[in-house]
């Protein structure tokens, strides 16, 4: 870290410590920050305060923090979301067993919670438990108990069928099984601009598949990277997919109709997208559960012969996606 960075997380850790002085617990329970983008909830304050922690690289901050905020407010929704970014710190700090256990503690709290609420009546506990799932079973991954960290994650997707965990839990198993494998069956009941070619039609091409959402912030920056990998590799067989869906809301409208959603998800891919050249859009929701796309964007790369060479969940660098795209386009 350098002199700046170190200054600038002192300062961030005594400013840290100003607000918890000047603030209660039960003030600052009740205020958050804005939401980085519309339709995504906004981040408590005692999670910001965490991650501010975290980020500074004091785990042991974090860690009373949360002691501190659960001794007063009790396992909160907003407690549990706290608690889990402490199990991922400590999982940073490749402290597997005690992560392992912080998202126990988690994933129990989250159990006894949901006997009084739906998981996904609220925003937080579902990001709690699915972080705790994805922190335990990569603690087990990283201690080269792989089987066992999938089948952990293969029981908790059965038994959450049908609510918002199924996404995120199918993308840890899918980042220790897919690649090397063939590529999942792509759907297209619905789509943007003109109907996607059929899987046969993708059979001898490069494809690269880049799942979007019109609300994410990330896959606009990405969005240049895409247009500039298909001029310059279209004509040596890449082809770009780019799958979306209707996540009920668009910016103006909280409960959008599918009709009105669509409408609005074919005007942000104009603004934003129509550079990618002859990029075929599919608008379905199972594409997303299937490659376990609950972090957008995910980039998936696949070879001519339909094997997934790469799967990333999140932003990736022109440089990074290069490294592994030109090798695919030079194989015949």
């Amino acid at each position: 870290m350098s002199q700046v960075d170190s200054l600038k997380a002192a300062h961030a850790l005594l400013l840290l410590g100003a607000l918890l002085l000047a603030r209660p617990f039960a003030a600052l329970a009740q205020e958050v920050p804005p939401a980085v983008e519309y339709g995504q909830p906004a981040t408590p304050r005692v999670v910001a305060y965490v991650r501010m922690a975290l980020q500074s690289g004091d785990l042991a901050s974090a860690e009373a923090l949360v002691q501190q905020y659960r001794r007063l407010n009790g396992d909160t929704p907003e407690a549990l979301q706290a608690l889990s970014w402490v199990a991922r710190g400590e999982l940073a700090a490749r402290q597997y067993p005690k992560a392992f256990q912080t998202a126990e503690e988690v994933r129990r709290a989250s159990q006894t919670a949901l006997g009084t609420r739906a998981l996904d009546a609220e925003p937080y506990l579902p990001l709690a438990l699915g972080t705790a799932y994805e922190v335990q079973a990569e603690s087990l991954f990283q201690q080269n108990q792989r089987d066992q960290a999938l089948l952990l994650l293969q029981k908790a997707l059965k038994l959450w069928q049908g609510t918002s965990l199924v996404d995120r839990l199918q993308k840890n198993i899918n980042l220790m099984t897919l690649q090397g494998r063939p590529m999942p069956l792509l759907r297209a009941a619905e789509w943007l601009g003109s109907k996607p070619a059929p899987a046969s039609a993708l059979r001898g091409k490069v494809v690269l598949l880049f799942f979007w959402a019109h609300w994410c912030p990330d896959c606009k920056a990405d969005a240049p990277v895409m247009a500039k990998l298909a001029k310059e590799f279209g004509p040596a067989g890449l082809t770009i997919v780019a799958p979306t869906r209707r996540y009920g809301y668009t910016a103006s409208d909280e409960h959008a109709a599918p009709a009105v959603e669509n409408a609005f998800i074919g005007r942000v891919f104009e603004h934003y997208y129509a550079s990618i050249s002859n990029a075929q859009v599919p608008l379905d929701s199972s594409n997303f559960q299937r490659f376990g796309v609950s972090t957008t964007p995910t980039i998936v790369l696949v070879d001519r012969r339909g094997i997934v060479r790469l799967y990333h969940p999140g932003l990736m660098s022109e440089a990074a996606l290069r490294a592994v795209l030109e090798p695919l386009l030079a194989a015949k």
